[in-house]
């Protein structure tokens, strides 16, 4: 395969993961805001969806002041911002089109349903959008597009890029929305535990989609290290960092033998080094060690890994 489409394959799966992401975060804040707020209460919880995505800096630029609006304009719809959905769905769009025929008419069609679609909500008046309407377009044309993926893609070469892209972006975007929880700190540190604590944890499990499924492995009781064991280290999750990480090496494996001896493989060994290190680590490991410095521990692994699978594979040297 050419790396330039394996490039577009790649980038196409993150972008739409990327997309869903940050509509993720969207729910997360507007949940988190229904919370009763005090003056000595939270940090301000858009501001922590900013910090956990990245793009803080880049926000104060150009909307200045921390608002429910502004930040639903600059997450949602701005252009200007690389990791919003509205640029996130057209450039996933703009990678499938210049690999048309690596891909089904059905995933095709999916995703460029999805980008007409975006479309006409952008002409919509912001007043009749609200933030839950925007989360399910957005989770809804995303898991239509993987469905078509997974039900109508050859397992070739091109199958493990885009997955690859989808691994990768899930495994960032699951640390991100934990470092959420820790953006946005509690009064003091008494309230850990609290039905506010609890809440919290609540908001994540279903901004991930996973409050059933985490009732099914852990019971009724909602508890700070019983979610972060789901969601960091339980491979029968979905999310976990765990089994997205299994996935990239899965994928990268696949490629080093379909490649051969001809192509490097310092992405693998990476990906397989950084799983090591998760498996060898239980939560209160995690806890000890403090979950923020472990997520940007982690999250600066995944960058390095994505580094690699471009030196390897996606620059045109292979």
């Amino acid at each position: 395969m050419l790396s330039r489409t394996a490039s577009n394959l790649f980038w196409m799966g993150r972008n739409l993961e990327r997309a869903e992401t940050a509509a993720r975060l969207l729910d997360v804040g507007q949940r988190i805001t229904l919370l009763p707020n005090t003056e000595l209460g939270y940090q301000n919880e858009w501001n922590s969806l900013l910090q956990a995505s990245g793009s803080s800096d880049l926000f104060r630029e150009k909307y200045g002041d921390i608002t429910q609006e502004n930040i639903e304009e600059f997450i949602f719809f701005d252009r200007a911002n690389p990791s919003s959905v509205a640029s996130c769905l057209e450039k996933a769009r703009e990678s499938g089109r210049i690999v048309r025929t690596a891909l089904t008419s059905q995933v095709w069609d999916a995703l460029n349903v999805s980008y007409q679609e975006l479309r006409k909500i952008e002409r919509l008046p912001r007043s009749k959008l609200d933030t839950a309407s925007l989360t399910d377009f957005t989770t809804g044309h995303t898991s239509t597009v993987r469905g078509a993926i997974n039900a109508t893609q050859l397992r070739n070469d091109g199958w493990h890029f885009m997955n690859l892209g989808y691994g990768l972006e899930r495994a960032d975007a699951t640390a991100r929305l934990l470092d959420v929880k820790y953006f946005v700190l509690l009064p003091r540190i008494e309230f850990v535990g609290s039905g506010l604590d609890t809440y919290q944890w609540q908001v994540i499990l279903r901004a991930l989609s996973a409050h059933r499924a985490y009732h099914w492995a852990y019971g009724g009781d909602i508890t700070a290290g019983q979610v972060a064991d789901f969601l960091i280290l339980n491979g029968e999750s979905p999310r976990a960092l765990i089994t997205s990480l299994y996935e990239t090496v899965w994928h990268l494996e696949g490629l080093a033998r379909r490649y051969g001896d001809g192509v490097p493989v310092s992405a693998r060994d990476k990906a397989r080094e950084v799983l090591t290190a998760l498996q060898a680590r239980d939560i209160e490991m995690i806890f000890d060690e403090g979950l923020h410095e472990f997520l940007s521990w982690f999250i600066r692994e995944l960058g390095e890994i994505s580094n690699l699978v471009h030196q390897d594979y996606l620059l045109g040297g292979a």
